[in-house]
């Protein structure tokens, strides 16, 4: 094919690892929030923090000369729907799947062991007897790459394991994975929950009073996902009435929170600012992604981890 010149919103060191492996293409750099309106770029790598505003209008003359976005997230909801319109639209979905699934398991390990607060700082020790991780059961909503991922590191450690997708979507067949037919039954079995399913027009808010209701009281919940899958307030009287008995969030709705809100100061509930996904391994695994696909496109063969955007993935 001929050269083509990618347009990068990728920081100065993984775009300088891209000129390294596609000498006879151009990248050029783009500011965090910069499009290539006046540049005849082919290729856009885009980053979701700086369009994460939805309603960001669409500018005029998009899409310009492009001819493929690459998307250096799993999630498409961080973007304005005209960029996930009109072209080729990639997802960086499964390269961080390992590193989500570790989080998630180390949270759970955190509340079968009770930590931090095991820790002693004083001579008064007392003994805790600390919950097994074999044989808890574990719930996982939404059996994606990152769900995939945990339930085969639950079953190494001996735990029941029991999945349910998304609505619309069969659940994929792992062995030793058992299938729940509802979320009352995913949420009724579970000592462990964790939400690793898309924000879609279907799953936003989707788990609400109704479906915390039916948790196994004492339930232990973890999203690794969205925040808006969640409906927070219905979480907060969860906890209090004790049908929840610790939250596990990396993600909230809106990012971050407010200062003062109940969620930063319920005793049940432990944030962390959604960063499961970041690892040092992070940015050479999208930057392999985007090679594998990159040979693709000058091949002109089909293109993997294509969105949908009115799938909402």
């Amino acid at each position: 094919m001929s050269r083509s010149i990618i347009a990068s919103q990728l920081d100065a060191a993984a775009n300088a690892a891209l000129r390294a492996q596609l000498p006879e293409h151009q990248v050029l750099d783009l500011a965090p929030d910069q499009l290539p309106s006046d540049i005849p770029a082919d290729v856009l790598i885009v980053r979701p923090l700086h369009l994460r505003n939805r309603a960001l209008p669409r500018p005029e003359g998009w899409p310009w000369s492009l001819r493929w976005v690459q998307l250096a997230s799993a999630g498409i909801d961080g973007y304005p729907q005209w960029l996930l319109e009109g072209l080729p639209v990639t997802s960086g979905k499964g390269c961080n799947a390992q590193q989500v699934s570790e989080f998630a398991l180390a949270l759970i390990f955190a509340a079968a062991k009770q930590l931090p607060q095991l820790w002693v700082k004083h001579s008064d020790w007392r003994l805790s007897a600390l919950a097994p991780i074999a044989g808890q059961r574990l719930g996982i909503f939404g059996f994606g790459h990152i769900g995939q991922a945990l339930a085969h590191k639950a079953l190494a450690l001996g735990m029941q394991v029991q999945a349910l997708n998304r609505p619309g979507q069969a659940i994929a067949e792992l062995p030793g994975v058992s299938r729940a037919e509802t979320l009352a039954e995913l949420f009724g079995n579970a000592d462990h929950l964790v939400l690793a399913a898309p924000l879609t027009a279907a799953t936003r808010g989707l788990i609400d009073a109704g479906v915390l209701a039916q948790a196994k009281p004492g339930l232990h919940l973890i999203n690794i996902a969205r925040g808006g899958l969640l409906d927070q307030q219905a979480l907060l009287g969860a906890l209090d009435e004790g049908r929840i008995g610790r939250a596990s969030l990396d993600v909230s709705d809106p990012e971050p929170l407010p200062d003062g809100h109940p969620l930063y100061r319920h005793p049940q509930v432990y944030l962390s600012p959604h960063t499961a996904a970041i690892s040092a391994d992070g940015p050479q695994l999208l930057l392999q992604r985007f090679l594998d696909n990159f040979a693709r496109y000058a091949q002109q063969a089909p293109l993997h981890n294509l969105v949908d955007a009115q799938r909402g993935y």
